[in-house]
């Protein structure tokens, strides 16, 4: 049986990350996070996504910063969806005001909860360009741990194909 902790190589292309991207700057110029979730196939240990998922968010800003919420609704939605074609979630992506990085909230309030998924963040609304390398990656681990992962390591496991 495959698992999704059995990937070693991500092949995302380029369009599925250009439509995350899209997004994120989109509601990142209205000073806000925002979410976006690749699906797709796997084959030994190279996973193929096909899809980029915009699920339905809402963008939340309090004093003590911003958040992006997609409710219980739209992830029974997903998952239906998913399930119908048969694609599994790879990765959830979002962004930050500033500093990429995973935090409390992001641990707590995961998306794709699959041990072998990963959490890419994308510093700054993500003004700059999509670069893996440029993202704060992380893998969520057996024990239920969202694990950091280098920018060279992650580089070398998610590849932007044409």
């Amino acid at each position: 049986m495959m698992r999704l902790a059995d990937v070693r190589s991500v092949q995302v292309p380029r369009r599925c990350a250009d439509t995350v991207h899209a997004h994120m700057r989109k509601v990142g110029h209205d000073g806000f996070e925002g979410l976006g979730l690749w699906a797709g196939r796997q084959s030994g240990d190279i996973f193929t996504v096909e899809e980029a998922i915009i699920p339905a968010q809402k963008h939340i800003r309090t004093e003590d910063g911003v958040c992006v919420i997609t409710g219980a609704e739209e992830l029974h939605r997903l998952n239906v969806w998913l399930y119908r074609k048969g694609l599994s979630l790879i990765a959830q992506i979002h962004s930050h005001p500033g500093r990429a990085y995973h935090s409390d909230t992001d641990d707590r309030y995961a998306v794709a909860t699959t041990v072998g998924c990963f959490s890419l963040v994308m510093p700054d609304f993500a003004r700059g360009p999509f670069q893996i390398e440029r993202l704060a990656s992380y893998r969520l681990d057996a024990s239920g741990a969202w694990r950091a992962i280098g920018a060279s390591q992650a580089a070398r496991m998610i590849a932007i194909v044409e």
